[in-house]
């Protein structure tokens, strides 16, 4: 009798030499084709190639190599049902009861930049999926191993002398879950190449989304809430999720979406910046040509609410920063940068009394284009999508309906200003002085009461501040209170039917006024 076959086919050869070696001990024969056949070999592994197996050579560049009855036979023949088996004598097939495949790099190929269609045509496998369905509907009798995570566990069963049927369900089930996702990912990558031209909709008729859990955790927004965080596949450079925590307990729910609020702020600016976050908003936000001194100003934006905050940086956090972090009093809960020089990594798991506790994340590739085009929002029932709010508004859009011209210097901080205000929660009101915020009005009903609100925070820093406001001001008596506690310029989208007035109550007050023609609503 002839020794039963596994069957190994793969694009990540990743210690597949290792589980091939474990097969070949436990007596199978190893069958394979094109470059894993070569992978094997170069590992001194006896293999048998497909085309010999089947006496059909492969061709048309590889795309035509598995699809044969004496490998589907091999893969769905039921050794227990006399007519399969007779099937199987008559043509000379040979049971395959262990198959090792996993995919073309389908979704790797569609990320990158620049790719083709025809590229990401020839990335799309039609005889992997075609074992991978066949073995796992045939679990009853074969094992379908499709990820180099559960060589260790098969390399084991196999010790342990039985991959039993719970065993090969439960790899069944992970290759079904691989099948599909596959699809879908080949299914919406032509639904975006295909709208149809008469649809003026930019977004695709259907979408569906891949998320692996990455990341269970203790528990949702409040104690009683159980909570995860998934991870979009593949998982892109510059976002949370390639983030690497190097130190501190676990995250929570909250820390998440704090951190995501100060990646989004920070990768903002080129010259060295920080962002201080308190429930998503930014309480202070700062850029300098050290960062150090970008920390101090963001820091004194509001101190108070900075207690127990999450910290973002657009730089590798040096030793000078992170003495000041580490300063009397200050209590931090968690902070994201690009990097932590060894000194600075040292300072903060050693001497602040939150040293234990305090998450320490790192984001290397930060500054790049991270590929996310659109958020999602769940809704019941259903998900609301849109473009992302990215990028800087093009101030050839800009106009200045005032008597007063801003000048050189209020013109830089306004920009700041409004560059931060996008990313804080409507209706939005941000007062700027040089490149630091100084008051923050955020999440308010009115834009009256958010203009309070940051002309309180702010103190005696408004005088002479610059304003940014998410979106127009209906009424004169937003700005009539910002005017009151001493700003001296104002930056909006304008619009509102109520211009007129607020042109007017600038013009009394002797305000410059940028309308930018875009609204920037974060709800």
């Amino acid at each position: 009798m002839s020794a039963p076959f596994a069957l190994l086919s793969v694009t990540d050869k990743t210690d597949l030499h290792l589980l091939a070696q474990a097969l070949v001990k436990h007596g199978y024969e190893l069958l394979s084709t094109g470059g894993t056949s070569r992978h094997l070999q170069q590992h001194d592994l006896p293999v048998t190639d497909v085309s010999t197996y089947t006496g059909f050579p492969e061709m048309m560049e590889g795309r035509l190599k598995t699809l044969h009855p004496r490998v589907h036979g091999g893969l769905l023949g039921r050794p227990d049902h006399a007519s399969d088996v007779a099937s199987m004598n008559e043509h000379g097939i040979r049971r395959i009861p262990i198959v090792v495949i996993n995919l073309y790099s389908f979704e790797q190929t569609i990320a990158r930049e620049g790719v083709s269609i025809a590229e990401c045509i020839e990335q799309i496998d039609i005889g992997g999926p075609s074992m991978v369905r066949s073995a796992a509907k045939n679990h009853a009798h074969v094992a379908i191993v499709s990820s180099p995570a559960q060589y260790s566990r098969v390399i084991e069963a196999l010790n342990q002398g039985e991959l039993t049927l719970e065993f090969r369900r439960e790899l069944a089930a992970a290759a079904f879950e691989i099948t599909a996702r596959y699809d879908r990912a080949i299914s919406d990558y032509f639904l975006k190449i295909t709208t149809p031209p008469d649809d003026d909709c930019e977004l695709p008729r259907r979408l569906t989304l891949t998320l692996d859990r990455q990341l269970p955790l203790r528990y949702g927004e409040n104690p009683h809430q159980p909570a995860a965080f998934y991870a979009e596949q593949p998982v892109l450079p510059g976002t949370l999720a390639s983030a690497r925590q190097v130190h501190g307990k676990e995250l929570s729910y909250n820390n998440l979406l704090d951190l995501d609020a100060a990646l989004s702020i920070v990768r903002e600016f080129a010259d060295p910046a920080c962002v201080v976050i308190k429930h998503t908003n930014p309480c202070g936000c700062a850029e300098d040509s050290t960062l150090a001194g970008a920390f101090t100003a963001a820091y004194a934006g509001d101190p108070v609410s900075a207690f127990g905050s999450i910290i973002g940086f657009n730089r590798p956090l040096d030793a000078a920063t992170a003495e000041m972090l580490c300063e009397p009093n200050r209590f931090i809960e968690a902070i994201i940068a690009p990097g932590f020089e060894p000194a600075a990594l040292q300072m903060l798991t050693t001497k602040p009394k939150w040293k234990a506790n305090v998450r320490l994340l790192e984001c290397p590739s930060l500054s790049e284009s991270y590929g996310e085009t659109w958020e999602y929002r769940r809704v019941t029932g259903g998900m609301l999508v849109q473009h992302r709010d990215e990028g800087a508004d093009p101030e050839t859009e800009w106009t200045i309906p005032t008597e007063r011209q801003p000048t050189e210097s209020e013109l830089a901080q306004l920009r700041f200003a409004w560059r931060v205000c996008k990313h804080v929660k409507s209706n939005a009101i941000v007062l700027c002085q040089g490149r630091s915020i100084v008051g923050v009005g955020a999440g308010q009903m009115s834009r009256v009461d958010s203009a309070f609100i940051a002309a309180h925070k702010a103190g005696d820093r408004s005088q002479g501040a610059v304003v940014a406001s998410d979106a127009f001001f209906p009424f004169r008596d937003g700005v009539d209170e910002l005017a009151r506690h001493g700003v001296k310029a104002v930056i909006q989208p304008g619009g509102s039917k109520g211009d007129p007035e607020v042109i007017a109550s600038c013009n009394e007050h002797g305000l410059a006024m940028i309308f930018t023609g875009r609204r920037h609503f974060r709800h």
